[in-house]
């Protein structure tokens, strides 16, 4: 129960104990936990729903501490995976059109180089049609797990007699948050303006990975390779032919993946990304990439419905999943039909708050339109204001890949009256410390470094038996 925890902070073991409350005794189900977290789990106590949109039971009630321990009545791994990994998606009411839109992926793939593009959107609206009535994941940003992990470090901290808990903290250098650009090249159109939208990326000093398709789509020539790399920009494999077949069937998926894998060693590519981000993640064990960008954090908008409910990267198994956060510029200027930050503002102001990543996909084939530029431009331009601001990190997904499994190799020891962290990469590490103000968890690293509020639910309601 303690795995997960102990992962995300890189806080010393000897700080946390988690403990179930009784033997889980419910079917797997959504619950709460305080009014606003909706989980997906077993409980020992209170009962599970099969609808994440039925009046749930909140079981934050039965967190207590007893003995040093934090008592729970779930278990805080699985809950967190079963999120993550999105085994929530079987229960939920549209997994059913989901897959009965899947029946007509095939035939719409087919067609899909020939059809105009008002012709898409009007397909792909009528396909999304009632996704604003969803209420989980949280549109249009769901950070559950984080937010889970906060009340957890609330309990740790009370269990610990409201001593500091000390921790790693999650970005190099003392930077507050994390941001990562990438673009996936769709078509010829696309991949002839790379050269453009490079220019465009430089302009605001901001470095992005370009997602190219191997096969079928275009051609990928050496020099075009040469351009990206030459100009410190990051290569990845998008797909295999971007056809939405790739996981529809294990066997051709088995005879794709190892064409994937080896198009991944001529790119030289570190990472991957499934083309519409459609997934099977039981089945990433056969990719050889070192990171995958296929999973979206809340995914209403897109074909495959789910979300992994966090801003934080995690591993699924030994690849290193980094989320797509905010919502893709093609959803934005045709799905939603908005030419305007307002969107992009509110899912950066609500990852701010966590400290958490915001990865982008902006693709160089909607890019053509002079008004879809300038929406870009302004994203550049807010983007390159954070980092000199609020000191946000904007670095190349592999960059991110390379800290991230340093941190997960990194360890705190205690030396005399103070913390000292040890591993890889660790003269960019910062020790934090995690306490309480008010029954709010405050992060600070020290004396010179800001405080960062995070709100927990006992921030507004009494602590029960802690």
């Amino acid at each position: 129960m303690n795995r997960q925890f102990i992962e995300y902070f890189r806080c010393p073991a000897n700080y946390v104990d988690f403990r179930l409350s009784g033997e889980v005794v419910s079917e797997p189900g959504f619950f709460h936990v305080g009014p606003d977290l909706t989980c997906y789990g077993r409980v020992s106590s209170g009962k599970t729903s099969a609808d994440s949109s039925a009046p749930l039971d909140d079981v934050f009630a039965a967190v207590h501490v007893e003995n040093n321990a934090c008592v729970l009545p779930f278990d805080l791994d699985e809950v967190v995976e079963n999120l993550r990994f999105e085994r929530y998606i079987a229960a939920m009411p549209l997994a059913g059109r989901s897959l009965a839109r899947a029946v007509g992926r095939k035939t719409y793939y087919a067609m899909r180089p020939f059809l105009p593009t008002a012709v898409r959107k009007h397909l792909q609206r009528m396909a999304l049609r009632g996704w604003d009535r969803a209420r989980f994941p949280d549109w249009p940003i769901d950070q559950t797990v984080d937010h889970l992990f906060d009340e957890m470090m609330a309990c740790t901290i009370r269990a610990n007699s409201g001593q500091p808990i000390p921790f790693i903290w999650f970005w190099p250098d003392g930077y507050s948050s994390c941001a990562t650009m990438t673009h996936d090249v769709e078509t010829a159109i696309g991949r002839d303006f790379c050269a453009t939208l490079m220019d465009l990326d430089d302009s605001f000093s901001i470095k992005a990975s370009f997602q190219v398709i191997p096969e079928v789509r275009y051609e990928v020539s050496d020099e075009f390779l040469c351009t990206l790399r030459d100009r410190g920009f990051e290569i990845n494999v998008h797909d295999f032919n971007h056809d939405g077949d790739l996981f529809r069937d294990r066997e051709e998926f088995l005879r794709r993946v190892a064409r994937i894998n080896d198009y991944g060693r001529k790119f030289r590519s570190a990472g991957y990304r499934s083309g519409v981000l459609y997934r099977n993640l039981d089945w990433y064990e056969f990719f050889d990439c070192s990171y995958d960008m296929s999973v979206p954090n809340v995914g209403h908008l897109d074909p495959q419905r789910g979300g992994c409910c966090t801003t934080k990267p995690y591993f699924i198994g030994k690849i290193l999943e980094i989320p797509v956060v905010a919502t893709q510029d093609y959803t934005l200027f045709n799905i939603l039909r908005q030419y305007s930050m307002d969107l992009w503002e509110q899912q950066i102001e609500l990852v701010l708050k966590q400290n958490g990543l915001i990865s982008f996909i902006v693709h160089p084939d909607y890019l053509l339109d002079k008004r879809a530029r300038d929406v870009y431009s302004s994203l550049l331009e807010r983007l390159a204001h954070l980092r000199q601001q609020s000191k946000m990190w904007i670095p190349l997904p592999r960059e991110l890949n390379d800290w991230w499994r340093s941190r997960n190799e990194m360890c705190l020891v205690e030396e005399g009256s103070s913390w000292q962290i040890k591993g890889p990469q660790d003269a960019r590490a910062r020790v934090a410390f995690a306490h309480l103000e008010s029954n709010r968890v405050v992060y600070s690293f020290d004396s010179e470094f800001q405080a960062h509020e995070i709100p927990t639910f006992a921030a507004s309601q009494p602590s029960p038996r802690v």
